[in-house]
C-alpha cells in the first residue's frame, strides 16, 4: 500500500486534518451485508487521556465483521464504524503489542460503570492504519510470533482457548469434537486441543477441509452428522442449528456443549431438551476471553510453537475481497490484513 500511517492533509484556508486508510460500515445491510463495506480515508484517533495509539501492523477478520455489517452489536447512529476487533502493532512507546479487543472489561480507561463492550460496538476499530484503546488493553507481543500471527489471537483464537480450557471442563486425554472445521475458531481449537494432549475429531461438509483438519491434529474428520468412533467429551459449537442435534447427540452422559456462536442460524429445528436433562449434559455460553486468557494464550503460542492458522494475507486496500471469501465460507483459518 502506498498510504503512510496518519499521514496530513491540508486545504487551503482550512484547519489542519489528519486522516488515515480504512476499511469501516458505511451503511447497514442486513441482507447484503457487504454492500455496507467502504474502503477509504476516515479522520486519525484522538488521543484521549488513559488511552494509548497503536501503528497497526496487521489484523484479522472475524464473522463478527460480518454481523456488524447485518447490524448486529452495531447501531445506525453509530455509523460510519471501522470495522476490525484483532490487532497486532506498535503502541506510542514504541513497543510491539496486540490489542486485547474487549473494552471496559474492568473500568480501565472507560469508568467502571460502563458495559464492556468490543471493538466497533461503540468504539472504532482496527482494520486501519491507527487504532486507539485504553493503555490496559495492550499487551507485549512475543517476539516469536510475527504481527500477522499474533493479529489472529484476541478473538477466534482467545474464543477457542476460554471454550476449551474454561468452560469445556476437559483434561489431557479427553475427547473433542468440534463442528464446522476451517472457521477460524474451530480451526484454533483443532490446534490448540492437540497441543494440549486433547483426542480431536472434526467435522466438515468439505472433504478438503476435513483432510486439513487432520493434518492439523484431528484424530478423524467426518461429514456433518456422521456417527463418531465414540462419545465425547466436551462439543465445541460455533455452527449453531445446522449441527445442532448431532452436537447434543455427540456427547457421552454429563459432558459439555460449548457454543460461541451459530453461523447457520440460531434456531435449530430440535432443541434435543429430554435427552439434554436425561444425560445430564450441560450447555455452556461462552464469548471472547478476558485479558489474562490471552496473555496465557500468547505465553501458550510463544512456548509450544504452536502458530495460528493463517489462509491468506491482503494488504489492507484489498479488505473486500477477504470479507468476500469470509462471507462465502472459502477459506481455511484466518484471513490477516496488513497496512504495510
Amino acid at each position: 500500500m502506498c498510504h503512510t500511517n496518519a499521514w496530513f492533509r491540508h486545504a487551503p484556508a482550512r484547519p489542519i486534518v489528519m486522516v488515515m486508510f480504512a476499511a469501516y460500515a458505511a451503511r447497514i445491510d442486513r441482507d447484503h451485508p457487504l454492500n455496507g463495506l467502504e474502503l477509504g480515508e476516515r479522520p486519525a484517533p484522538e488521543v484521549k487521556p488513559g488511552w494509548t495509539t497503536v501503528n497497526v501492523k496487521a489484523a484479522s477478520l472475524n464473522h463478527h465483521d460480518l454481523w456488524s455489517l447485518r447490524g448486529v452489536g452495531l447501531g445506525e447512529e453509530a455509523l460510519p464504524m471501522i470495522l476490525g476487533c484483532d490487532a497486532a502493532g506498535i503502541d506510542a512507546d514504541g513497543n510491539e503489542v496486540v490489542v486485547h479487543s474487549v473494552i471496559g472489561e474492568t473500568g480501565h480507561g472507560v469508568g467502571p460503570r460502563e458495559k464492556r463492550s468490543i471493538l466497533t460496538e461503540k468504539y472504532q476499530g482496527t482494520f486501519a492504519e491507527q487504532v486507539t484503546v485504553p493503555v490496559w488493553n495492550v499487551l507485549p507481543k512475543p517476539k516469536e510470533l510475527s504481527f500477522a500471527e499474533a493479529a489472529c489471537l484476541p478473538t477466534a483464537w482467545l474464543t477457542a482457548y476460554r471454550m476449551l480450557f474454561t468452560n469445556a471442563g476437559v483434561r489431557p486425554g479427553d475427547s473433542v469434537l468440534v463442528q464446522g472445521a476451517g472457521g477460524g475458531v474451530a480451526t484454533a481449537a483443532i490446534v490448540l486441543g492437540k497441543a494440549a494432549g486433547l483426542r480431536m475429531y472434526a467435522t466438515s461438509r468439505d472433504e478438503a477441509k476435513r483432510k486439513r483438519a487432520v493434518e492439523l491434529g484431528a484424530v478423524e474428520a467426518f461429514e456433518p452428522g456422521a456417527r463418531l468412533p465414540q462419545r465425547v467429551d466436551a462439543v465445541i459449537e460455533t455452527v449453531g442449528a445446522a449441527t445442532w442435534s448431532h452436537s447434543v447427540k455427540s456427547l457421552r452422559p454429563g459432558g459439555t456443549l460449548v457454543i460461541s456462536g451459530a453461523t447457520s442460524g440460531p434456531n435449530p429445528p430440535s432443541a434435543e431438551l429430554n435427552r439434554i436433562f436425561f444425560l445430564e449434559l450441560k450447555v455452556v455460553g461462552s464469548t471472547m476471553g478476558s485479558k489474562d486468557e490471552l496473555e496465557d494464550l500468547l505465553s501458550f503460542c510463544a512456548a509450544t510453537g504452536v502458530r495460528p492458522v493463517i489462509d491468506e494475507v491482503l494488504p489492507l486496500d484489498r479488505a473486500r475481497e477477504g470479507f468476500d471469501r469470509m462471507a462465502g465460507g472459502d477459506l481455511f483459518g484466518k484471513i490477516v490484513l496488513t497496512t504495510s
